[in-house]
């Protein structure tokens, strides 16, 4: 039985485990609540802005025809036609998702990722992302309702890994999905998020939408100046504000060039403050350890190598060196690095932290229930799943935790 069960009432505890939640405990809205399995009602198809669509929203305004364009792509050495072969296979897949729901007699919203907004979410029983990881993320961060399950399609399989999107094979066998939540072939899994409190002087609540494209530090810069007019930014201590966004992957905290230095203030799980010069702070959950943060920790083969043969020359240690040693050592400690997605706990890690008599870092990476950040920074974002950015500069405070009620609803298929 999942963690998130325990969650549940007692009258749940008597359906299947596989029955959706009731109406008293965290039941989706207008959804039929049957033991036999989950039939939404309404359903909204958030889909992804491929490269081809960007590049044509990218020239629109200047009057450049399709010729024009091919000419463009080639320049900067890429393919239109490439471009146009994954635009097209990415809307028969979403095509195909689209159809399957209306055979079903489910009454379907197809919006854009930039259209995306919280009447689309009031207005669904469940929300399909239609794209990658990245488009997972983006439905996610506007969920805010523990009970409305978000399911991911990985509508071009062949360029995109979709960790947190369905199997591949329903990408072109999406009924047999629909089959299965109706039989009730399948189990909820909550993942657990973060929140963010900010607070502190010159503070702005209003977020750059990094999802459409990735800005230059002077677009970032303007985006941000944009909305410093707003009494957000006032000198008077301000917050705490809980932001309208959570994390399913992680929180990175760093100044916007990245050969500058990020200087902060770190407390982690209310322990004592201390001051940090780093690459930058990133926080993830469960589901994130295999993303960015697995990455930043991870240990290569030859590393472990190298302090296995330092061990053996020290002789601390009756060490016989070989391939499988050093690749059981590698994945062991890579594997460490991972935890279950459900699990209300998040793992931190300082990037390349620098040390003197003046900054130190006590703690590198660890798992913790809490942190705040304090910043020292002259230019810096909190960027939230790499989709959603903060301004977070000198004097503003964020508070890094999770509540089980902001874990969002997914579904495990049996296979």
């Amino acid at each position: 039985m999942s963690s998130c069960r325990a969650l549940l009432c007692g009258r749940c505890l008597l359906l299947t485990r596989r029955a959706p939640p009731s109406s008293s405990c965290l039941r989706p809205r207008r959804v039929s609540t049957r033991p036999s399995g989950f039939r939404p009602e309404r359903v909204a198809v958030v889909t992804k802005t491929t490269r081809y669509e960007f590049e044509q929203q990218r020239y629109r305004y200047t009057g450049v025809n399709e010729d024009e364009l091919r000419e463009l792509l080639a320049l900067k050495g890429s393919s239109y036609n490439g471009l146009l072969q994954r635009h097209n296979i990415h809307s028969e897949n979403v095509e195909h998702v689209v159809e399957s729901l209306r055979n079903e007699g489910i009454d379907v919203r197809v919006v854009k990722r930039r259209d995306y907004d919280e009447e689309t979410v009031r207005w669904a029983d469940a929300i399909i992302s239609a794209g990658g990881d990245g488009t997972m993320l983006l439905a996610a961060s506007k969920v805010l309702d523990k009970s409305k399950p978000v399911i991911g399609v990985n509508t071009d399989p062949e360029r995109s890994e979709g960790h947190l999107c369905l199997p591949v094979r329903y990408t072109h066998s999406f009924p047999e999905a629909l089959h299965k939540l109706y039989r009730g072939e399948f189990r909820w899994q909550w993942r657990q998020r973060i929140r963010l409190f900010l607070e502190g002087t010159g503070i702005n609540l209003t977020p750059v939408d990094l999802h459409e494209q990735q800005l230059s530090l002077e677009q970032h810069s303007k985006a941000h100046s944009a909305g410093g007019h707003q009494e957000q930014t006032s000198a008077t201590i301000s917050g705490p504000h809980l932001l309208p966004i959570r994390a399913l992957n992680e929180v990175f905290i760093g100044e916007s060039l990245s050969s500058r230095a990020s200087y902060y203030e770190i407390s982690v799980d209310d322990g004592p403050w201390e001051k940090q010069k780093s690459s930058g702070l990133n926080v993830c959950t469960g589901t994130g350890s295999k993303a960015w943060s697995y990455n930043i920790n991870k240990m290569a083969p030859q590393t472990v190598e190298e302090i296995l043969n330092i061990v053996k020359r020290h002789k601390i240690a009756n060490v016989t060196l070989n391939e499988g040693l050093i690749e059981r050592v590698t994945n062991d400690y890579n594997e460490s690095l991972i935890f279950n997605p459900e699990e209300q706990r998040m793992f931190f890690s300082v990037r390349e932290p620098i040390a003197n008599r003046v900054f130190s870092s006590s703690r590198q990476r660890g798992f913790t229930s809490k942190v705040s950040v304090r910043s020292r920074c002259w230019d810096a974002c909190m960027v939230v799943d790499g989709g959603t950015s903060f301004e977070f500069n000198d004097g503003a405070i964020v508070t890094i935790s999770m509540d089980g009620g902001d874990a969002l609803c997914t579904v495990l298929l049996d296979e």
